[in-house]
């Protein structure tokens, strides 16, 4: 029996917690023969080589080490460079996940070269085309061949669009498949030392980096402000992307912040601490234990809801609506009034609490892989077409 070739993508961070359970599955099936590409979008320890430890991956059989750039520059070096993957492997199948720009890149790439291509998270939709992310969903659901959905939002979406019924999968969330898997493991994870002074000290956490909240200086002002009215209900960490860091120097916001690297004694309220982007496990501890979380991520928002965790989303909208009608999640924008009121609420423990949304479960690569399993026959056409 001809084993269908699989190549599977990861490039940028919220890659790998999407990508990890599909992997591990195609592993089982003796019809797959499963390969991992790391595109190199992010590249350093913190951003990528933890993730796989973290998540129990393998080593990446490709690694394109396309770094950073431009939009443009990084879609077309990932294009190139994983066009001689594809020339050397012949795949019957290239999965992605989620919205960045490895996602596009190898989702074009392979749609050119007449290779079917598979979409883990489809179907979202900001409706806000200001966001790259937002173009890059669009245009990799348009190329896809199998459509796997985390959200009934997903399903209307891709049928308004004109994508047809048989090409979606309402299969759940794989980045909750890993959150499942860790979450067991949680209070084993190692502990930042320099959080040794929380003590059981109620604190929330805060993740920004959309370039909507961190390229315009006075946006990111602003959103300091926010987070520093924020800490004086309870001492706020701050874990900061590498382009948001590099933000706040050109801004010369760093000296209103303390630098966790420099170790702490006493965790204190009127406090924002600065802390550096965190392995998966030491992220998912501190999140499990923050009274709230202030994020524009939208994978935070899916994490958040799931473990029933306060989140108040530093955006004006949302692509995981599921998140704000069965979740914890609330679309706050920059209005620090609203953001200001939602965080008493919280602290007075009188903010609602979520429903777990359908198949989020830590089934969804199984259904992943058994809608592929259906489709083998058709893989193998295409194929030899």
């Amino acid at each position: 029996m001809k084993k269908i070739r699989i190549v599977n993508v990861v490039g940028a961070r919220p890659n790998f917690m999407k990508m990890a359970p599909v992997v591990r599955e195609l592993s089982k099936c003796q019809e797959f023969e499963s390969r991992l590409v790391h595109t190199g979008q992010h590249y350093d320890e913190s951003m990528s080589r933890v993730f796989f430890r973290d998540l129990n991956m393998p080593n990446p059989e490709f690694n394109l080490e396309v770094g950073s750039g431009s939009h443009a520059v990084q879609t077309a070096e990932i294009m190139k460079r994983f066009e001689e993957v594809c020339s050397s492997v012949r795949p019957d199948l290239v999965v992605v996940a989620g919205d960045v720009n490895s996602t596009l890149a190898c989702a074009l790439t392979a749609a050119k070269l007449k290779i079917p291509v598979a979409h883990i998270e489809a179907g979202l939709r900001s409706f806000d085309r200001d966001m790259p992310e937002e173009i890059n969903r669009i245009v990799t659901d348009c190329l896809a061949d199998f459509l796997f959905t985390t959200e009934e939002s997903g399903n209307r979406n891709l049928r308004r669009e004109g994508i047809a019924e048989e090409k979606i999968h309402f299969v759940g969330n794989t980045m909750i498949d890993s959150l499942v898997d860790c979450y067991r493991a949680v209070d084993e994870a190692p502990a930042l030392e320099s959080l040794a002074a929380i003590n059981g000290v109620p604190y929330f956490l805060a993740t920004i980096h959309r370039p909507s909240n961190v390229d315009d200086p006075a946006q990111l002002s602003r959103v300091i402000k926010i987070l520093e009215s924020a800490s004086k209900l309870a001492p706020l960490f701050f874990v900061t992307h590498p382009r948001t860091r590099d933000r706040l120097r050109a801004v010369n916001e760093n000296n209103r912040l303390v630098d966790l690297n420099d170790g702490l004694q006493k965790i204190q309220r009127g406090s924002i601490y600065l802390l550096p982007p965190l392995p998966y496990m030491e992220f998912l501890r501190l999140m499990s234990k923050t009274r709230a979380l202030l994020t524009d991520s939208g994978g935070i928002q899916e994490e958040t809801t799931f473990l029933n965790i306060p989140c108040l989303t530093l955006r004006d909208n949302t692509e995981r609506p599921v998140t704000v009608e069965l979740g914890t999640n609330q679309i706050v924008g920059l209005d620090q009034g609203k953001i200001i009121s939602s965080l008493c609420r919280i602290m007075e423990n009188t903010w609602s609490t979520a429903m777990t949304p359908p198949l989020w479960d830590g089934r969804a690569a199984e259904r992943i892989v058994k809608a592929l399993q259906s489709k083998r026959s058709v893989l193998c056409s295409r194929n030899a077409a």
